[in-house]
């Protein structure tokens, strides 16, 4: 049994947790957190056994006192990745099934689009300025774009889901000051209500969106609530928007310190974009704690845990296991095979992953086409949470040396392949 492990607020924990995480799995698969009050499996094996044990589930219990979250305990009790079977089987049947009528391919020219005019901004705001902020240019952005017309949220109203997202899931970290779970509380009923507008005009009047196809999905007599729909629909924007904006930016910002490997991209992105993506999810992981509770007696890599017992897999300890991964601390965009646990395993396996994909390897592409001499400008500034590892900002230009370097744009270089 150990305790004190880590300290999940600790500046030095936050910039760099992977060497902890190493000595943890020199002493074993999984420990006993005090200060988080439950287990945490630090191995690959081990981290996958949590995702994939069937005695192990997504037991929601709602936030406390209940009264003053009404709506973010709504969401979350409605909510795919909150449930188990049968009631998980049978959302995720009729989600997947609204998901089949061929949204990622229909966005994926679309996407590819708009990473390459946000991209263009960001190269008229180095020129302009000497240098700009990544995550404010692309980073943040995308994802919310792509989300918003994936539901098919009209133009005029898009700016108003990042602000949604970012309070929300700040319930999801420990020790959230009394306002910012206030906070999240009237994100949560305001992005509920908006949606449930949106759903009923769709109903009246359906286009090609997902919300459209949500209402409309049926198996044989079943077919979503409207609380289901909703939680659906902020589920897809909390996991879309937050996942993807940190994996482009934790992603590029070990690109742009490993210099050989941004390098390597931009000389074959056609060739290796597909394992890029893969390894920018594994060497930073944007999401580095996902929970289970144990609905009955259960063993997780001989670890027990009685009914009612929590356990978290440490999906950035998974990610750095040398049992499963060559040199694990290295950056290699080529890796594969590359097993990671970035989009979970098992039953929870993110229904949204074939998009995700697509912006981060579109976000790639534009950026190594159209400033090809990208490089840091400043020490990022980190997020000051554990669980959802991101940055704040990401300051790049292409000045080297005290000049400005010529970025010719590459259009003709190679394309995305691996996700059609």
């Amino acid at each position: 049994m150990v305790s004190d492990l880590f300290d999940p607020r600790a500046p030095a924990f936050l910039a760099d947790p992977y060497p902890a995480f190493a000595a943890l799995r020199e002493q074993g698969p999984v420990h006993h957190h005090e200060g988080l009050g439950l287990a945490v499996a630090v191995s690959h094996a081990a981290c996958s056994e949590v995702l994939r044990d069937r005695s192990a589930g997504r037991i929601w219990v709602d936030k406390e006192p209940a009264s003053a979250f009404p709506a973010f305990n709504l969401l979350h009790r409605n909510s795919l990745l909150e449930t188990e079977p049968p009631r998980h089987t049978r959302l995720r049947r009729l989600i997947a099934a609204a998901f089949g009528r061929g949204h990622t391919a229909r966005l994926q020219p679309w996407v590819r689009s708009v990473a390459d005019r946000l991209v263009d901004r960001l190269a008229a705001a180095i020129a302009a300025d000497g240098r700009a902020d990544l995550l404010a240019h692309l980073a943040a952005p995308l994802p919310v774009e792509v989300i918003a017309e994936l539901l098919g949220v009209p133009e005029p109203d898009r700016p108003r889901l990042r602000p949604w997202s970012n309070a929300i899931v700040k319930m999801y970290e420990y020790g959230l000051p009394p306002e910012g779970a206030a906070a999240a509380e009237r994100a949560a009923a305001e992005f509920a209500g908006y949606l449930r507008a949106l759903a009923a005009a769709r109903a009246r009047e359906p286009g090609e969106d997902l919300i459209s196809d949500l209402v409309a999905v049926r198996d044989g007599t079943d077919r979503l609530t409207g609380d289901e729909l909703v939680g659906t629909a902020v589920l897809l924007l909390m996991a879309g928007h937050e996942a993807t904006v940190n994996v482009i930016g934790n992603g590029v910002l070990a690109l742009l310190r490993h210099r050989d490997q941004w390098e390597r991209l931009a000389a074959d992105p056609g060739g290796l974009l597909p394992t890029a993506v893969e390894e920018l999810i594994r060497f930073d992981a944007p999401l580095q704690l996902f929970e289970r509770t144990a609905t009955e007696a259960t063993a997780v890599a001989g670890y027990a845990l009685a009914p009612g017992e929590r356990i978290a897999a440490l999906l950035g300890a998974a990610a750095r296991d040398p049992a499963v991964f060559d040199a694990p601390d290295t950056l290699d965009i080529g890796r594969s095979p590359n097993p990671h646990l970035g989009f979970g395993a098992g039953i929870h396996y993110c229904v949204g992953a074939p998009l995700a994909r697509v912006e981060i390897a579109a976000a790639l592409q534009a950026l190594v086409n159209r400033l090809p001499g990208l490089r840091l400008a400043a020490e990022p500034e980190r997020r000051p949470e554990f669980v959802i590892r991101g940055l704040r900002t990401l300051p790049v230009t292409t000045r080297r040396a005290g000049r400005q370097e010529t970025d010719t744009p590459k259009a003709a270089r190679g394309s995305v392949t691996g996700w059609t």
